[in-house]
């Protein structure tokens, strides 16, 4: 009993921190995102009204920076931000005229939709693979790590493209853009999906080599286990401390990998607005989405802290 409560302390004292450490992790992603926006080129006023390719007046131009604070300086802009950020607002789109939260809220469904079927696919043939290669033929081996390799390493656009120009284009299975119907969801799935498989797969292969040299790994040989199940049931549980690890940073990310694949398929969705945001120099919406994709992150990681726990209790003591 006493056990379990020390536990249960050490386990609230590193999610304390875990928050604390997330809180700094947004101020930073809002920060950053405020300054580098502002420090581009461009007029915020301009794209307000219409888009750089207006020609309004002056007066108009002072009055719209007036009601949205952009002839203030801007530490004072910069202030009045984080007061907003503090009760919970987002502030209001430039473009659209409408909050922020609510923009994204529109668009959220589509690249989670995205993400999260990514996500699944590439756990699911990470470990697939990870198990089913480890300790193998030294040319399965190679092979295996070579084509690893090959996609961590390619960008995904071209992923992206290889997999149009023979499913869609050639093949006529999926459709080319769009996103109608979950055929249109395949091919944009697997190519934030196949990069991500490459990393995991190395990282679980890696530690699941050390682990099937454990004796307690021989021991379950010698009682007569098939190997599949030695791997599956003993070896997998063992490893998977830095699947988790990995995957933890990688989901985190994913939101934000989605720009380019988004545009590539021609998908609404958190990354073409954020593209088309930060082209027009909406400042409120450019911020919002990257403090968005920062919470992903931190809620995710501490996801994972909890999910150590479960898989190895030992960790809380460490």
């Amino acid at each position: 009993m006493a056990g379990s409560v020390m536990r249960a302390k050490l386990l609230a004292q590193r999610i304390g921190w875990r928050l604390l450490a997330g809180v700094g992790v947004l101020w930073g992603a809002a920060t950053a995102a405020f300054l580098t926006l502002h420090g581009t080129a461009g007029d915020a006023a301009l794209s307000t009204v219409a888009g750089q390719g207006a020609d309004p007046t002056q007066a108009v131009l002072d009055q719209v920076r007036r009601d949205y604070g952009l002839d203030l300086p801007l530490w004072r802009q910069y202030v009045d931000y984080l007061g907003q950020l503090l009760h919970g607002d987002l502030g209001e789109s430039y473009q659209q005229r409408l909050p922020v939260a609510h923009v994204i809220e529109a668009q959220l469904g589509q690249t989670v939709q995205l993400a999260v079927g990514a996500i699944v696919i590439a756990l699911v043939l990470a470990v697939v693979v990870g198990v089913l290669t480890a300790k193998r033929r030294s040319w399965v081996r190679s092979t295996t790590t070579g084509v690893e390799l090959l996609l961590a390493s390619t960008p995904t656009f071209v992923i992206g493209l290889v997999l149009l120009i023979v499913f869609s284009i050639g093949l006529h299975l999926f459709p080319v853009s769009g996103q109608d119907g979950l055929r249109s969801l395949v091919l944009p799935t697997f190519t934030l999906a196949l990069p991500v498989t490459a990393v995991l797969s190395q990282v679980l292969r890696s530690e699941l080599e050390d682990v099937l040299e454990q004796p307690f790994i021989l021991t379950a040989r010698a009682r007569g286990m098939r190997d599949v199940a030695v791997r599956f049931r003993h070896a997998l549980r063992h490893a998977a401390i830095q699947l988790v690890t990995m995957s933890g940073f990688i989901i985190g990310g994913l939101l934000g990998g989605t720009v380019i694949t988004e545009s590539l398929f021609n998908r609404q969705g958190i990354g073409q607005l954020m593209l088309v945001a930060t082209t027009n120099k909406d400042i409120p919406l450019v911020v919002g989405v990257v403090i968005f994709c920062a919470l992903v992150y931190v809620v995710v990681n501490l996801v994972v802290d909890i999910l150590y726990t479960i898989i190895d209790p030992r960790v809380v003591t460490r």
